[in-house]
């Protein structure tokens, strides 16, 4: 039984393909387009899958689409006539795009399967796709299921409860009340791009206080014990307006938005502290309300606000739940893989069984490309290369580029499905140096200097280093914990004034300091060698090398772009950067090494790249 799940049109649109319930491929539309968060049919994502199962479109048994269209227009229809007159420019601009395309969908998935599927398409709600990709992945044979992000068709959560091969879900929140939309009204006000700058509002949040949260509190929603909570509205204009905030937020907070590229001040740091207190208080009060509703010990979680690993953090460790799992592709792109997986397992009946390990291999899902296909590519270019004797000798030169503080381009095996990078297409260095979190922001990703860079360590060893359990496994780099106590640098005292803001990042906090955020915290992601292979070798080598068991892992793009997908994106982005090395599967480029033709298209790669 084959079953396509697909996710499109609204944002970060994708492909996946499961086989007799087991996960063959998937894949986000935005890899092999380079446009970020791309929405259209996932026509690319769904030729890779196909081709990664060896069938073609006739093959299919059932079509899943991840959420309900005319469920979702209906809602938009009521907030219009709630709002009108107000909102009808907004109106009247999605209108022509609903009338064309959302509202025919079935035509749209035929369009795009080139006419050749002629079974049946499957429609699931939002919120049981989110459910379907949490749980149905997940370790457990039973587990509380929490879904929270913007918002679906009417529901903005959802609450529930696995087991074996069925979900039912039992309590949810509406619109217009919304975690994921409360969160995104703040990046909004904060002088972020919604829908895709929530990272950078999460990672601003250590420079500030949270001094606004009881003002947020007090006045922006009534939340109740038990995690649900109701906006008051006249704060925000997202039901309305193409801005997400009022004038009365504005006076609230004594000043309009920052904008977009202007300098961060005091008060953003402080008010992105203060919402991402607020988001984590409501998080923990719903996780211990699904803990008393379902009893379980184990609890899945699915979602754009999933992706708050702070809070994912704050649950595991204050929470009720023994233990926490979280899908990978929370987001919308994930809806494709759960709306596949509700079928085969809650439509169809088909048997589930529950080993203690996700079944969702490491996400690594995506394309991956051969020596020979490299090869092509790099003589095509021009470049100059090296091609290692076997895998030791691949493992001792990458360990050792690490070691003498190289930031390596790592490109190697199937691509990651989801917004992480997870060691196959990464940019790696040695988290024990001070200057590296600057020079790979500034110099590599051209993005803010601010934004904190993620740990991987070697599983065996987390304990040693971070506020986690011993073997506790993190492998989607989905939960913060905090830099254990001795591994912190002893604070001096400060001279005059205490340091404040982004002054904070000239200090260095631990003997990894790359990768210690000015909280002390740090977005973990353990290596093991089961899913990561020679991943895990050059990060064991480099233990031996330094004794330290802990890298830098960031995604493999610069600001604006999506995480790399073939070697020629691995090759533009490293020829348009300051990366020192690129290694394509069992091939080592080194920077300084690219002859004329090669580095004659440095200007013109970097001119490709929508920087936003």
């Amino acid at each position: 039984m084959r079953i396509l799940g697909i996710s499109a049109f609204y944002h970060d649109s994708a492909a996946c393909l499961i086989e007799d319930g087991r996960i063959v491929a998937a894949a986000q539309e935005e890899r092999f387009t380079r446009k970020k968060h791309d929405y259209r049919f996932p026509k690319n994502a769904v030729d890779y899958c196909l081709a990664e199962a060896g069938i073609e479109v006739e093959d299919l048994d059932h079509v899943a689409f991840y959420d309900k269209p005319i469920l979702k227009f209906e809602r938009l229809l009521e907030t219009y006539i709630r709002y009108a007159p107000f909102g009808f420019r907004m109106f009247l601009k999605g209108l022509p795009l609903w009338l064309k395309q959302k509202l025919r969908t079935p035509r749209e998935l035929d369009a795009g399967l080139g006419g050749k599927f002629t079974g049946r398409y499957v429609f699931t709600e939002h919120h049981e796709s989110h459910a379907a990709s949490a749980f149905f992945p997940s370790p457990f044979d039973e587990a509380a299921v929490l879904t929270l992000d913007g918002v679906g068709e009417w529901a903005t959560a959802s609450l529930g409860i696995g087991r074996g091969n069925k979900l039912e879900l039992t309590h949810e929140l509406r619109f217009p009340h919304s975690l994921g939309l409360l969160y995104s009204a703040f990046t909004y006000f904060t002088g972020f791009r919604v829908n895709s700058g929530e990272y950078k509002l999460m990672g601003l949040a250590p420079y500030g206080e949270p001094i606004y949260k009881d003002l947020f509190l007090d006045n922006l929603l009534d939340l109740k014990e038990d995690g649900s909570f109701r906006l008051d509205m006249s704060y925000f204009a997202y039901c309305h307006k193409e801005v997400m905030t009022s004038k009365k937020l504005d006076a609230l907070l004594g000043g309009p938005p920052r904008k977009p590229e202007t300098e961060l001040t005091q008060r953003e740091m402080d008010i992105a502290a203060s919402i991402q207190a607020v988001t984590e208080e409501i998080m923990l009060r719903i996780a211990r309300f699904a803990h008393q509703q379902t009893g379980s010990k184990n609890l899945c979680l699915a979602g754009g606000v999933a992706l708050n690993c702070v809070g994912n953090g704050r649950i595991l460790r204050e929470g009720p739940f023994e233990n926490v799992w979280i899908q990978p592709a929370a987001g919308d792109a994930g809806g494709a893989l759960g709306a596949a997986l509700f079928v085969w397992h809650q439509l169809l009946g088909s048997p589930r069984e529950a080993t203690g390990k996700d079944s969702q291999a490491g996400s690594l899902l995506g394309p991956r490309f051969s020596n020979d296909e490299i090869k092509g590519f790099l003589d095509s270019v021009g470049a100059t290369y090296h091609l290692a004797a076997d895998e030791d000798a691949l493992v001792e030169d990458v360990a050792e580029l690490i070691a003498t503080e190289k930031v390596v381009g790592h490109f190697r095996g199937r691509m990651e499905f989801g917004p992480r990078a997870l060691g196959h297409r990464s940019i790696i260095g040695d988290a024990r140096s001070e200057a590296m979190q600057s020079v790979m922001n500034l110099k590599i990703k051209f993005r803010e200097s601010f934004r904190p860079f993620a740990p991987c360590v070697l599983r065996e060893r987390v304990s040693d280093y971070f506020g986690m359990r011993d073997n506790e496994d993190s492998p989607y780099m989905l939960l913060v914990a905090p830099v254990n106590e001795d591994k912190r640098t002893p604070e001096e005292p400060a001279a005059g004034d205490a340091v404040v803001g982004l002054d904070k990042l000239k200090e260095a906090r631990s003997v990894i300091p790359a990768v210690t955020h000015v909280d002390y915290s740090a977005r973990v992601q353990t290596v093991d060698e089961e899913r990561h292979g020679i991943y895990y070798r050059i990060m064991k080598r480099f233990e031996e090398k330094t004794g330290c068991p802990v890298i830098i892992n960031t995604s493999f793009n610069v600001r604006g772009e999506p995480i790399v997908c073939t070697p020629e994106h691995a090759f533009r982005c490293f020829m348009a950067t300051n990366m020192d090395a690129l290694v394509l599967e069992d091939f080592i480029l080194l920077k300084e090494e690219q002859g004329d033709a090669a580095s004659a298209k440095r200007e013109e790669y970097l001119a490709q790249f929508q920087l936003d």
